[in-house]
């Protein structure tokens, strides 16, 4: 049977919350909260001592195991691979075109691509990576969409000034039709500290 201090290192991976002391000693049936605590401080010194990715913080009333804060840039970048594995070329396409001329409307998006993108537009949304920024103003009044905050963190972006220039994407479309993300709106590990300058863009609204 597993020792007392796997017991707890196994109840904090599994749990999504902070464990108090209190219920971890009535979990492994302990004589006190005091011998719970103690157990806690052995696995943290456990973790430091042989410099583990990990480490348990005591936060909220309770414990957590949590990733070291000097490896965060790691867990954003591993974000960053899942959404450019993630996303279809409809997917990709739709990004591209509310990303160069926000906001902008469905029929605007679906005249350009030459296909209903209702579908599309509702998985965008769900993971947010756009938003409804209003209606616009014409028959029907229908909705227009624009990126997000959570779009510029997937795709590296400082702003939307970094986004490649139309000449980059439209020559890429064409010499890969195997289209991934980083291909169409690359996403490098340290943005420029001015916004990419020169080039046509297309005319934001159009």
């Amino acid at each position: 049977m597993p020792d007392d201090l796997a017991q707890v290192e196994a109840l904090l991976f599994a749990s999504d919350v902070p464990i108090e002391a209190e219920r971890i000693q009535e979990v492994l049936e302990l004589e006190s909260e005091a011998e719970a605590r103690g157990l806690l401080d052995a696995l943290r010194s456990q973790y430091d001592e042989r410099g583990s990715g990990l480490q348990i913080i005591e936060v909220g009333g309770g414990f957590k195991m949590v990733t070291r804060s000097e490896l965060a840039h790691l867990l954003v970048r591993l974000q960053r691979s899942r959404t450019r594995q993630r996303l279809s070329r409809a997917a990709l396409e739709t990004l591209a075109i509310v990303g160069y001329r926000q906001p902008v409307s469905r029929p605007e998006i679906e005249a350009l691509r030459g296909v209903n993108s209702d579908a599309v537009l509702e998985h965008l949304l769900e993971r947010r990576l756009l938003r409804i920024a209003g209606r616009k103003d014409a028959p029907g009044r229908p909705f227009v969409y624009e990126t997000t905050r959570e779009f510029l963190v997937a795709f590296g972006l400082r702003d939307l000034g970094d986004l490649p220039k139309v000449e980059e994407i439209m020559a890429t479309l064409k010499a890969d039709e195997q289209l991934t993300l980083p291909e169409v709106l690359p996403s490098g590990e340290t943005p420029s500290e001015d916004p990419r300058g020169g080039g046509d863009r297309l005319p934001a609204g159009e």
